[in-house]
């Protein structure tokens, strides 16, 4: 046990993430630090160790032979140390921490959580609102809804729902939209960092090419949604971000057009846990809502789709 007193903790975590995950920039996200910093890590580490872990070329980072059956063996330590974590950490089944990103819960959670409160009295939930990919099997966190492909290492992902996007804006703004080319003439308003362009949506509707206008962009897809309300501009949605607001009627789908994204919600679970009954319910709920909510926005009919009012 004295020889891991010569060599940094911290040092050992880099090295399993980036041989885990493969890269430096996921290493950091993990981790909670800069690419840099990993970096420097790694470098510190094989020095304390004596050896090379990783070939470095202008492709990036591949684990060397004599670093394989090393990083095997800090992977499956870590990972005892992880449910040992979770262990000492284990609270009341009662309550169930739920990772989700602040737009997911800002938009289309809060509304909804009397629902499940009123059906399970006996479990309360906290909501961890971040934009991080917390580490499951390092936090107290039960269960994960991400947006992505679905293709995280080291959890388990489960479908919930598929991301279709179609134009948002206020109903004045709407008033005048007859077929998809109309769009063309209103200002937009962009999410700086959504992981699609408009052309996902122009190409599906024969308008491939086609130039936008932008009035506003911002970094937070919420205050997009909000300017958009405001009758700023079209915002290019998807069914969590903009339903709530399209079924109360203060914005306004006007076409029946949505495009997939590639994109989906997916429900994320550590590998090394066994679910909860209280995680478990909450998914079936979670399902439940979806697809009401998804049927209700579907019974919505498209200004547009209306033929315009006699003179």
């Amino acid at each position: 046990m004295r020889e891991i007193n010569t060599v940094h903790l911290n040092g050992l975590r880099a090295v399993e993430a980036v041989g885990r995950l493969g890269s430096l920039a996921a290493a950091a996200d993990e981790l909670g630090v800069t690419p840099g910093a990993v970096s420097q890590q790694l470098v510190k580490t094989e020095a304390q160790l004596g050896r090379v872990l990783f070939e470095r070329s202008p492709r990036g980072l591949a684990v060397t032979e004599a670093g394989r059956p090393i990083l095997a063996r800090l992977s499956r330590a870590f990972a005892e140390l992880a449910q040992a974590v979770g262990e000492a950490r284990r609270r009341d089944e009662s309550v169930l921490t739920v990772s989700v990103a602040p737009i997911f819960a800002a938009r289309w959670l809060v509304y909804r959580l009397n629902g499940f409160a009123e059906r399970h009295p006996d479990v309360r939930l906290r909501i961890d609102a971040t934009t991080r990919l917390v580490s499951l099997d390092a936090s107290d966190v039960d269960l994960g809804i991400r947006v992505g492909a679905g293709r995280w290492p080291g959890v388990r992902s489960e479908l919930l729902l598929e991301q279709e996007v179609f134009p948002v804006c206020s109903p004045a703004l709407a008033a005048e939209l007859r077929e998809p080319a109309d769009i063309l003439k209103l200002p937009v308003v962009v999410d700086e960092h959504a992981m699609f362009s408009w052309d996902v949506w122009l190409k599906s509707v024969g308008l491939a090419g086609a130039e936008m206008s932008v009035r506003h962009s911002f970094n937070d897809a919420s205050l997009a949604l909000d300017a958009a309300i405001a009758g700023q501009g079209v915002m290019l949605a998807w069914q969590t971000l903009a339903g709530y607001a399209v079924m109360k009627g203060s914005l306004v789908a006007p076409f029946g057009m949505r495009a997939k994204t590639g994109f989906g919600h997916y429900f994320v679970t550590a590998t090394s846990r066994r679910e909860s009954k209280a995680a478990l319910a909450f998914k079936q709920w979670v399902r439940e809502e979806v697809e009401e909510g998804m049927r209700q926005l579907a019974a919505i009919p498209a200004p547009s789709a209306a033929p315009p009012s006699s003179p």
